[in-house]
C-alpha cells in the first residue's frame, strides 16, 4: 500500500489496482485515511495563480520496458500481443489526467522517444499536441539525439502567471550524459536578473539531466550519468546569485529524489518517468507565496495494471527499482519556497 500523493487538500493511496482518492482535506493537518495516517501539506500563501504540468521520459516507440543494451537480464517487461503499446496506453493516461486540472502549460523534459524516429514523433504530437495546443512546451532528451537529430532543440522560456519556467537543452548529441554550455548559462544568468528587476517573479529552471550534486566522498566524472558535474556547478552557481531561481527539476533517472544545491540550497528535483513504474506526471501549483510540488500517478485501469507489473524491473541486476523509482513520499510532493 503507497501513499502515493498528498497535496493541501488532498490524498491517494494506491493498493496495487485499488485507488482510493480524499479530496476537500484540511491543509497542514493529521489524517486518517482508512486507517491510513496522512499529513497534508501547508498551503502556501495568497491567492492560487495557475497551475501546470510536466512529464518527462515518456519514450514512445519503446517496446521492451527494463532491457538494458543486449543484455538479457531482466525481467524485461513487453505489451502481451494484440494490446496497445505500453508508451501510448501511460500517455495517453497521463494527457488526460493533466487536461482534468486545465494547466497553463504542459512541459515536457525530454526522451519523449527511444530513437527519435518521425513515427515517435508523430505519436509523441498526436497524444500532446492535440489536447494542450500552444500550452505544450518541449525540449529533447538524450534518446532524442542519439542520431545527431535537432528536433525540439534549443532552450525556451515561458511565462506564465505567477511563475516563468527556464527550459534548458541539456542533450549532447550523440551521447548519453548531458551538459549545460556557458552561453546557456549566460543566457540563463541574464533573463533571471531581468526577471528579478522587472516583475519579480520566481523562475523554475528545467532540463532533461538530472544535476550533479558533490558532498563528502562523491566522484566528480566526465562520465556522470547527467549533467556534467563542470555544468552542474554552473546551474549552482547561477542559482547562488540570482534568488530569482528556486527550483531545477529534471527526469532521465527515472526515479523520485529531491536535494539541495551545495551553494545556492534550492531544490534539486528527480520527476520519475510517466512509461513504467510508477507511471507519474507532476503538477504545479503557483500560489503568491510558493510552489507546490504534486507528483500523481496514472489511475486508469490499464495504465495502473502496465506500471504495477513493472515494480520489479532490473531485479536480475540487484535493484530494487521499486524503491529507486517511487523514492519518498517527501520527495515527491512538498512545497518550494519563493
Amino acid at each position: 500500500m503507497d501513499v502515493t500523493t498528498v497535496a493541501d487538500d488532498l490524498a491517494v493511496i494506491h493498493d496495487g489496482a485499488d485507488v482510493r482518492r480524499y479530496d476537500d482535506l484540511a491543509p497542514d493537518t493529521d489524517h486518517v485515511l482508512d486507517g491510513v495516517p496522512v499529513h497534508t501539506l501547508e498551503r502556501p500563501a495568497g491567492e492560487l495563480l495557475c497551475r501546470f504540468a510536466t512529464v518527462n521520459d515518456v519514450h514512445f516507440g519503446e517496446i521492451e520496458a527494463g532491457r538494458i543494451d543486449d543484455l538479457t537480464d531482466g525481467p524485461i517487461r513487453r505489451s502481451e500481443p494484440g494490446a496497445d503499446p505500453y508508451p501510448e496506453v501511460m500517455n495517453h493516461a497521463a494527457a488526460v489526467e493533466m487536461a482534468a486540472i486545465d494547466p497553463a502549460a504542459v512541459v515536457v523534459k525530454g526522451d519523449l522517444s527511444v530513437d527519435g524516429r518521425p513515427e515517435e514523433w508523430a505519436a509523441f504530437e498526436a497524444c500532446y499536441r492535440a489536447p494542450f495546443g500552444e500550452r505544450l512546451h518541449v525540449v529533447r532528451g538524450n534518446h532524442d539525439a542519439y542520431r545527431h537529430q535537432g528536433d525540439y532543440a534549443g532552450d525556451r522560456w515561458i511565462e506564465l502567471p505567477g511563475v516563468v519556467v527556464a527550459l534548458l537543452d541539456t542533450a549532447i548529441p550523440g551521447a548519453t550524459t548531458g551538459e549545460i554550455e556557458t552561453e546557456q548559462l549566460d543566457w540563463l544568468d541574464a533573463q533571471a536578473a531581468s526577471e528579478a528587476h522587472d516583475g519579480g517573479r520566481p523562475v523554475i529552471v528545467m532540463g532533461h539531466h538530472q544535476q550533479w550534486i558533490g558532498g563528502p566522498g562523491g566522484t566528480r566524472s566526465d562520465d556522470y550519468f547527467g549533467l556534467h558535474p563542470d555544468s552542474s556547478d554552473g546551474l549552482d552557481e547561477v542559482a547562488s546569485r540570482r534568488p530569482s531561481i528556486v527550483a531545477y527539476a529534471a527526469g532521465h533517472t527515472h526515479r523520485h529524489r529531491v536535494r539541495p544545491m551545495r551553494r545556492a540550497g534550492i531544490p534539486s528535483i528527480e520527476v520519475g518517468c510517466t512509461k513504467d513504474f510508477p507511471g507519474t506526471w507532476a503538477e504545479y501549483r503557483v500560489y503568491e507565496g510558493g510552489i507546490m510540488q504534486v507528483v500523481h500517478r496514472m489511475s486508469s485501469p490499464d495504465a495502473l495494471a502496465w506500471s504495477e507489473s513493472c515494480r520489479n524491473l532490473y531485479a536480475d541486476f540487484g535493484v530494487d527499482y521499486e524503491s529507486y523509482a517511487l523514492g519518498t513520499l517527501a520527495d515527491r510532493c512538498f512545497v518550494i519556497s519563493t
